[in-house]
């Protein structure tokens, strides 16, 4: 069993995912709930939980808040919140899980089931260390992020991404330093996420880094050449945009 516990300031939102919980979730065992940062941080030094659902803003304070109180204890977190998209922004760059309120049942159970599958012995502090740096800085632009391969979350710098490429669920990333890192995540995550500026999707199959392009070539509809050597397709139909990026960097 998950022993879990509820940091959530509404009382509406606090049962209703109390509900949640104990309709879909029969290997969570909740341990408790609080309504504040204070009581939050009293309630896991007492109950020491594997996951602790986490609200963001509450009236104390916030759930960042609350991890920098808990720089001793290990447990894993699923962040809640309304729509706080530097937040969750913030959130994704990190690795971690969150849920949108209204809290969906399919999205619940998809989370818990990843900390129920998870290795015990891989550590998710680093991720939330990692979270709290970025999250104390004035704008959306992080200058790392921290990618999860399933045994390990490595933590790379945007900047040396060359390019990403789908690989059914799953998208390997190239490295300056040659390094391939399979990330248990689609193509379509990394997209939203990595800077518009940077990064454009000039296949289905193709996620690049526009500051590592070398030459374009134009036969057989076109290819982008990058600085690791690599050949990319450019899609017909995204062919005019990804020249006009190029030719305005």
């Amino acid at each position: 069993m998950i022993q879990a516990v509820i940091v959530e300031d509404e009382k509406k939102s606090r049962e209703l995912l109390e509900k949640l919980v104990e309709k879909n979730c029969p290997e969570v065992s909740l341990a408790g709930s609080a309504d504040s940062v204070e009581a939050g941080v009293a309630l896991i030094r007492k109950v020491k939980p594997r996951l602790v659902f986490l609200d963001i803003e509450m009236p104390d304070g916030s759930g960042f808040d609350l991890l920098k109180a808990l720089p001793d204890l290990s447990f894993e977190v699923i962040f809640t919140t309304a729509s706080d998209k530097y937040a969750i922004n913030a959130i994704k760059y990190s690795a971690l899980d969150y849920l949108l309120k209204p809290i969906d049942s399919d999205e619940l159970k998809a989370a818990v089931q990843k900390i129920a599958e998870k290795d015990k012995g891989l550590s998710n502090m680093e991720n939330l260390k990692f979270l709290l740096q970025n999250f104390r800085k004035s704008d959306e632009q992080y200058s790392r992020i921290t990618l999860p391969t399933g045994h390990a979350y490595e933590i790379v710098n945007v900047k040396d991404i060359i390019r990403c490429e789908a690989d059914g669920n799953y998208t390997n990333f190239f490295l300056v330093d040659k390094r391939r890192i399979i990330v248990t995540l689609g193509l379509k995550h990394y997209e939203d996420l990595l800077p518009p500026n940077d990064f454009f999707r000039i296949h289905n199959h193709h996620l690049v880094n526009v500051n590592h392009v070398s030459r374009v070539l134009k036969e057989d509809g076109g290819y982008a050449i990058m600085s690791d050597g690599s050949k990319l397709e450019i899609s017909r139909r995204k062919k005019d945009s990804f020249l006009s990026r190029i030719h305005h960097l």
